[in-house]
């Protein structure tokens, strides 16, 4: 009798270290990424109207790089009006996530990050898909695409996350996120 209960407890335990290990193997790669320790978040990135290129440590396991963070903000500026905001690191953290489920450090193309409300205005009497009341103008929105990934897969990669907004732009060659409430078109 004791010989069958030590081996009832041994197989519970193992049926339940083989649950565990199947439920981890049918994460996304970036939920496991979350599981782990933090780390440091590095992005690479090209900026397509500007032709500067930008690689940074944004955060460093613990917290955000406020040095690298400004870089940032000075890469993602609105560079028809020589404008710099504070870009929302949320929206830094996303795009490194999308780059983690996507598997892929390749460089980020950047066609649009921060606009001035002046440039959005004139952006918008060009262009029906410009929205009046634009994430960019808060800082906290880009259009991209990802050097060699085909742009559908960015897409699902980004609705996946369910972080916020993501815009589809296939003729245009760009998807766009933010950090605004969860929603896609």
């Amino acid at each position: 009798m004791f010989v069958m209960h030590k081996f009832d407890s041994q197989r519970r335990k193992l049926l339940v270290l083989g649950g565990a290990a199947a439920s981890l193997a049918l994460l996304p790669g970036q939920a496991m990424a979350t599981l782990s320790t933090p780390r440091p978040r590095v992005l690479t990135l090209n900026n397509l109207h500007t032709g500067e290129t930008l690689k940074t440590e944004f955060f460093n396991g613990k917290s955000y790089n406020k040095d690298e963070l400004a870089r940032l903000n000075h890469f993602f500026r609105d560079f028809r009006a020589n404008k710099v905001k504070s870009i929302d690191p949320s929206l830094f953290d996303q795009l490194y996530r999308l780059q983690t489920m996507l598997e892929t450090r390749k460089p980020v193309q950047l066609l649009s990050g921060y606009r001035s409300l002046s440039t959005n205005n004139s952006l918008r009497e060009r262009s029906s898909g410009v929205a009046k009341h634009s994430y960019h103008t808060l800082g906290q929105a880009m259009d991209f695409h990802i050097e060699g990934l085909q742009l559908t897969n960015i897409r699902k990669a980004a609705l996946k996350m369910k972080a916020g907004g993501v815009g589809y732009y296939p003729r245009s060659n760009f998807v766009h996120i933010d950090t605004g409430p969860v929603r896609h078109w």
